[in-house]
């Protein structure tokens, strides 16, 4: 019986083939989009792409298509988009859900890192090219009901119903001011490009409360690039704040890069 796979994520991402597969080979680069900052990022990375990933090379008429592949069947494919110069077509695959004895049929936490994670790749590499990166994360921070939404209080009332590319608007319980450009939402994740003094990259992303009862949890992964130490100092404030703010009666575990 052939086995069934899926397309998890497929981005197009406007630099050339050579540069996005560097970023996916070497483990400095790779540390400029993946995840987020933590204590054990380094070996995630060198165990992921370095000591588990299988690399290779195919060659279709004037084509080259380069894929790394995981144990279980997961492959990731980059290659030249079709007919237009200069742009990277990234594709994941994972296999069917069907008999994994891992996914509880309501959240596949793989799936929804790999998501976030190329959508950080296309945001670095079109956005901030050659620079480096200090994350901001909070995890596990209660949803709330619909009456007490964690995303109303943050200022982002809304947000699900802004067309991806729309302009997504609001206001900090502190009263400061958000703006940004929703770059993709699925089901489970919203991707927001946050304008301001440095273009940043904001991750949420939601656990249903069929997994986490009672109403659900929201992650948040904030990505920044090129800051003075003292600039990101202040966004790191301006960051506990937020979202203390917005959940001051739920335990919000604010991580620091």
């Amino acid at each position: 019986m052939a086995l069934e796979l899926r397309e998890v994520v497929s981005i197009d991402i406007p630099v050339s083939l050579g540069v996005v597969w560097s970023h996916l080979r070497s483990p400095e680069l790779v540390h400029r989009w993946f995840g987020w900052d933590y204590d054990g990022l380094q070996a995630e990375i060198q165990h992921i792409f370095l000591d588990t990933a299988v690399e290779s090379k195919d060659v279709a008429g004037d084509e080259t298509i380069y894929s790394l592949s995981w144990p279980h069947h997961d492959r990731l494919t980059v290659r030249s988009a079709a007919h237009v110069p200069h742009v990277t077509h990234v594709t994941l695959t994972r296999r069917s859900h069907e008999g994994m004895s891992s996914f509880d049929g309501v959240r596949d936490e793989i799936d929804e890192g790999w998501i976030a994670f190329l959508h950080q790749l296309q945001f670095a590499l079109s956005v901030h090219p050659d620079q480096t990166r200090r994350t901001l994360s909070s995890f596990g921070m209660p949803s709330g009901d619909r009456n007490d939404r964690l995303l109303d209080h943050a200022g982002l009332i809304g947000v699900r119903g802004v067309p991806v590319g729309g302009h997504v608007h609001g206001r900090r319980p502190d009263g400061t001011l958000l703006g940004g450009t929703l770059v993709y939402k699925t089901p489970l994740q919203l991707g927001i490009r946050l304008h301001g003094i440095s273009e940043m990259f904001l991750v949420l992303m939601e656990t249903p409360a069929a997994h986490t009862p009672p109403h659900g949890t929201v992650d948040a992964i904030l990505s920044t690039y090129g800051l003075h130490p003292e600039t990101f100092a202040e966004v790191e404030e301006r960051w506990t704040r937020w979202w203390e703010l917005a959940a001051p009666r739920r335990s919000a575990g604010v991580s620091r890069a």
